[in-house]
């Protein structure tokens, strides 16, 4: 049995969820994007997160997603769910419903738009991690949220809740790691929330990345991976690059557009997005075809 770091350890996708034409869910592009995920041995699925469009689907369409991945992956991967709000007991209900539906674990984002003080969320972590048995990752995106969970406050949370084990780290900077690990000790695990900083999180700390472009080269990202704990530096520093400029396309308009429509161009799946997310615009539909392009 593996223990809850080793299980947490690799790359995970934050996976897109899939849009017919008409705006509905398309769970057999769904199917399909999960299956290329398990044959490319992605350690992790992470399912109605930011990079899934989260905020714009109903609780029922949540819950088709969520089961939907569970029963796909059958325990051939972690399945981490998006469990976050910006209300606590919509927090907490969506927690009990991914429990319910069988996920390993959570990602909690940090609330956005209403910007609570640390003491805000220490309440607010703490209540999500009251109410499951589930790990708990949690998800410092001040970019998104307007907040950072300060390290004091993510070394609180873990010592008070041994369920909160770990934290997507997307603030943009290396240094995060170190005063993450300095604070809440060796056994709280970090994994990158930019795909162009995967190695040099993994060089400080970290034990994987959740990734948006593992959506498109979920190969890449697990070389990548795989080149690193083999001691493959210069291998390693060579995918890195080729990442890094995927991650630069992945994010030249707001995340999951520009990966969605990557995906379309294989035939993979309707480059559809909900409102208020719109298609790429010119410019940055050429960038995004030189860089598919280059490899």
């Amino acid at each position: 049995m593996k223990n809850i770091a080793e299980r947490l350890s690799g790359v995970f996708t934050a996976l897109v969820t899939p849009f017919k034409e008409d705006g509905s869910l398309d769970l057999a592009a769904f199917d399909a994007l999960i299956d290329a995920q398990l044959a490319a041995n992605i350690a992790g699925l992470v399912p109605v997160g930011t990079t899934g469009e989260a905020p714009t689907l109903n609780n029922e369409e949540r819950s088709q997603v969520i089961q939907r991945t569970v029963e796909r992956a059958n325990g051939k991967a972690f399945v981490l769910a998006g469990t976050g709000a910006n209300d606590t007991t919509k927090a907490v209900t969506w927690t009990r419903q991914a429990e319910q539906l069988g996920a390993d674990g959570c990602l909690v984002v940090a609330p956005y738009y209403n910007k609570p003080t640390q003491q805000g969320l220490l309440a607010y972590f703490g209540e999500v991690a009251e109410c499951t048995s589930l790990p708990i990752v949690l998800y410092s995106v001040p970019g998104r949220c307007g907040i950072e969970i300060a390290a004091d406050t993510a070394a609180a949370l873990h010592e008070k809740h041994s369920n909160i084990v770990g934290m997507k780290e997307a603030g943009g900077t290396v240094d995060r790691v170190t005063q993450l690990r300095k604070a809440c000790g060796k056994d709280f695990l970090i994994q990158s929330g930019d795909d162009g900083l995967t190695l040099p999180f993994l060089s400080v700390g970290a034990i994987g990345v959740i990734s948006v472009v593992s959506n498109l080269a979920p190969d890449l990202m697990v070389e990548l991976i795989t080149a690193w704990r083999e001691g493959r530096s210069d291998d390693a520093l060579d995918i890195h690059d080729r990442v890094s400029n995927l991650a630069s396309a992945m994010f030249i308009e707001s995340s999951p557009v520009p990966v969605k429509t990557a995906l379309a161009k294989e035939g993979r799946m309707q480059n559809t997005v909900r409102s208020p997310l719109v298609p790429l615009s010119n410019s940055a539909m050429a960038y995004l075809e030189t860089v598919l392009a280059s490899g």
